[in-house]
Formats: structure tokens, sequence, C-alpha cells
């Protein structure tokens, strides 16, 4: 072989061969980078999602606790100037235990600890001097309490809320009490028991004992929980999301809330093999997406090294056949060294030009919610990283379906589903290009309205309450929407409190009968 074959052959196989291997780690490194994105993704949407859940499942058992003390603080009022009578106190016990359903019994008990009326009677305790921690606690500190969980002489697992009973001139009488049991069916175990998500997920309860109130497995109620940091936090009052290694060894998603009231801890939480499990899928999804255009680009490439190792077979070429006639003519007809290097720059950009288009893609899909189009929270953050930089001021619209709970539970989850699309169109429909419109929950979404004032930004708020009112929702006829206006900067000099200004207004429009638009009034 001729030393000249020899570069020729040589060189033509090492663009090749550079030319593919970059476009493979540009491939790689996108397929890493995509992989990497979708599963921090994944764990911080669970993260969040369980946070959402224990904060609503901890609000509402908070309502609930605060609500039963509201039903016993009626009630001592009323015993207080009939405590005498074993018929009025017997008649009070079975209406409080019978009217809202808060309570699995009901005991009133005088200033030694008897029990004086009990609802059910089979309780036969009347009578009795009770000795439980509830009702000696109830005795010693006389004022409302919520005790700690224990059991009961009935062999029970109960928490006991009271209230003191005095006379009108301030003389202790006794007090009266409800009972909660925590491994038997009531009102608590019904509200923590409703989990309405199907993604494998679970939730529990634990006391500042570490003990758990409940749980799917009924089992493990009253059982103490080990180590474990997401129960610590949750027993000091934080609320949050992390990433935990349970009790039992299991790497976990868990969300946690407290209940000041009662001092327990709500966590909800998810195995991260099971958030994650749907990873591979999205990864094959892109491969199979990105493949054809890889192969495409390859193809080019090869196409490209020949090309390029043209010019230098023919100089080559033409260096050996010096002595023949016309070679000048034939040299200056070749290409110069200077175009050949920025034609193999340009394969090289085109390759990555593929790519990064693909890139790019991934990156609109993690800004963009997949039912509505719309920008999810980070599509969000971003528009509003970008306004503050830039000093923009802008209008924000909180809104909601009224009732959307009602939708799903008559007509179904698909149907509710499509209501959210439709209105998503409509939303495009009363917005301008610049305009940044968000769904940032289930039914509820948000609209940026850039250079907008609170007057302006009202009338397009109005002018959608009113299209949505009118429009023929598919499947379930008309729908009423609230919407809550704020501006920023005037309102508020944080970005994230002109939002929950937004929110506060969107509220109010709720309470105050729904339907309708309410705007922030100016400080």
């Amino acid at each position: 072989m001729s030393f000249t074959a020899f570069i020729r052959l040589d060189l033509r196989r090492l663009i090749l061969l550079l030319a593919i291997c970059s476009a493979l780690i540009m491939l790689a490194n996108s397929l890493h980078a995509s992989y990497r994105v979708q599963r921090q993704l994944l764990i911080d949407n669970a993260q969040e999602a369980n946070h959402a859940y224990a904060l609503k499942l901890a609000d509402s058992t908070e309502n609930f606790l605060k609500s039963a003390q509201q039903q016993l603080t009626y009630s001592a009022g009323l015993l207080g100037p009939r405590f005498g009578s074993e018929s009025a106190l017997q008649a009070e016990a079975q209406r409080l235990r019978l009217q809202t359903d808060s309570f699995n019994s009901v005991i009133i008990a005088d200033a030694q600890g008897r029990v004086r009326a009990t609802s059910p009677d089979t309780l036969q305790l009347k009578g009795q001097q009770l000795k439980s921690p509830g009702a000696l606690q109830a005795l010693s500190e006389r004022r409302p309490l919520i005790s700690q969980p224990y059991v009961s002489i009935t062999g029970n697992l109960l928490v006991f809320i009271s209230h003191p009973i005095f006379t009108d001139n301030g003389r202790y009488l006794g007090y009266v009490g409800g009972t909660i049991y925590l491994k038997q069916k009531s009102i608590l175990n019904n509200l923590l028991g409703a989990h309405y998500y199907r993604d494998d997920s679970y939730l529990y309860v634990v006391d500042q004992s570490r003990r758990l109130l409940y749980h799917p497995d009924p089992s493990r109620i009253g059982s103490v929980v080990g180590k474990n940091a997401v129960v610590d936090a949750v027993l000091r009052g934080e609320n949050g999301g992390q990433r935990v290694i349970n009790s039992r060894g299991d790497d976990m998603l868990a969300g946690y809330a407290a209940l000041p009231a009662a001092g327990w801890g709500v966590v909800a939480q998810r195995t991260t093999a099971a958030t994650l499990a749907p990873l591979d899928g999205l990864m094959l999804g892109v491969l199979r997406n990105t493949l054809p255009i890889a192969i495409l680009t390859l193809l080019c490439v090869w196409w490209l090294a020949r090309l390029i190792s043209r010019p230098l077979w023919l100089l080559a070429r033409e260096a050996h056949e010096m002595n023949l006639p016309g070679t000048s003519e034939r040299i200056q007809r070749i290409r110069s060294w200077y175009f050949e290097a920025a034609q193999i720059k340009r394969a090289m950009l085109v390759g990555t030009g593929l790519l990064q288009q693909k890139i790019g893609k991934l990156n609109l899909d993690v800004q963009t919610d997949p039912m509505t189009g719309l920008h999810n929270r980070r599509g969000l953050a971003l528009a509003l990283e970008n306004w503050q930089a830039d000093q923009r001021p802008f209008a924000a619209v909180a809104l909601d379906i009224d009732h959307f709970k009602q939708i799903n539970d008559s007509y179904g989850h698909t149907t509710g589903d499509q209501v959210i699309k439709q209105l998503a169109q409509l939303m495009r429909g009363c917005s301008r290009d610049v305009d940044v419109l968000c769904r940032t929950g289930g039914e509820e979404f948000l609209m940026l309205l850039p250079d907008t004032g609170p007057e302006a930004a009202a009338k397009v708020s109005e002018r959608l309450r009113q299209l949505v009112e009118h429009a023929d929702m598919p499947g379930v006829g008309h729908i009423t929407i609230s919407l809550g206006v704020a501006h920023w900067p005037r309102d508020a000099g944080a970005v994230a409190q002109v939002l929950k200004i937004a929110d506060e207004a969107l509220y109010r429009a709720k309470q105050t009968g729904r339907n309708r638009v309410v705007v922030q009034a100016a400080a």
C-alpha cells in the first residue's frame, strides 16, 4: 500500500469515527439529561402531592376536632343550669352523640368524677367513678382538653375530648366528654380513611408518643413507630416533604403536616420505587422518538465524512501526477482546506441542532400541563422569574371551577377532565398571546396578564366568567367559576405574595356566593 493510499483511507476512517462518536455521545448525553430531569420531576411531584394531601387531611382533622370541642362547649353551657336533672343530663348525652355522630360515646360526670349520664346506655358506667387518664386530666385541669390516646377500661384505644361545666357564678360542677375510638369505626377513622388517590400511596397519623393513631393496616394502630426522620419532623410541628428510609427499611417519598390542636402528625407517603416505575416507559418513548432522527443524522455524517476526505484524495492524486499537463488547473478547481474545515463544523452543528431540538421539546414538556396544554407550575415560575427580573408589572387572576367535586362525583372523572379542557380553551379565547395561562391544580387555574392594570384584569376576568357561565360544557351543561384578581407591584412587593393575595381574593369570591370576580382593593 502506497503512502498516499494510507493517508486517504486512514483520514477518512478517523473523520467518520470522530463524527459518529461525537453524535452518539451527544445523543447519550441528551438521553441521560432527559432521564435525570424526568426522574427528579417524578420525585418532586410525588413529594409535592403527598405534602398537599397530608396538609389537606391535617386541616380537615383539625377542623373536625375544633368542631367537636365547639359541640361540647355548647352542651356545657346548656348543662350548667340543669345539672341537677338526671333526665336532662341523659337527654343531652343522647343528643350530643346522635346529632352529629362526632363521638362514639358521650359521658357526663360530676366534680368527683362519678358518671351521671352516658350514651349509649350499653356502657354501663353510670354511677361509677372514672379513673381513666382522660377523666383524671379533665377533673384536675378543668379546661377544654383533647387527651393523648389511651386504652379505656372497656379495652378501646381512644381519644377523650372534654369540656368543664360551670354554674353561672363560676362553681365547677363536672365535665362533659366525648370519646373517639381509634380501632373501631368512627367519624375520625372515616375522615382519615377516605383516600382518593390510586397511586399506591397511603397515610398514617402519629401522636406525641410516636404511637400510630391511624394506619391502613388496622393491626398496626396503637403500635409505636421507631426511628423515622419524617415522624421526628412532624412531631416538632413542621410541615413539608422529604425522602426518607422508614423504620422497615423502605425508601419512601413522604409529605407531612402537623395538627397543632392535638399535637398529632399526618404523614402521606409512597415508595420511591413505585413513583419511579413509569420512568422506564418514558425513556423508551423518548428513545423511540429520537432514534429515527439519530439514524438519519449518522447517515448524513457518513456522507459528509466521505465528502470531506475526497478533496484530500484529489489533492494526493494531483500531487502524484504533478508531471502531467493541466495539473495546476485541476488543483485550482479543488476546494481549499479552509472551506473543508467549515464543512466539518457545519456537519457537527447539524447533528447538535437535531439533538438540542429534542432537549428543547423535553424542556417544553416539563413546563406544560399534559391535559390542557397550559403552563404548569414550572412554566409559571419561569415566567414570573423573567418578569420580576425585567420589573414588568402584571395582573394575576386566580380562578377555579365552582363545585367541581360534584361534577366528578355526578358525571365521573372523564367528564370532569373534559370540563377542565374546555375551560382551558375558553381561557385561551379570552387572552392575548403574551398572557401566561397556567393550570396550578386539579380545577385551579392562574392567568398572568403582563402590562395590565387591575381594572383591565377585572374586565378580562368578568368576560371569562360570563363566557364560562353561558358555555355548554359537554356532558355537564352549564358551570360557573370564581375569580380573584391582584396586581404586582401594586398589592405586594414579592411576586409570591401577589399570587397569595389573588388566591385570597378567590377565596372571598367563594365565600360571598361563587360565580363572581373579586378584585384586591388598593392598599
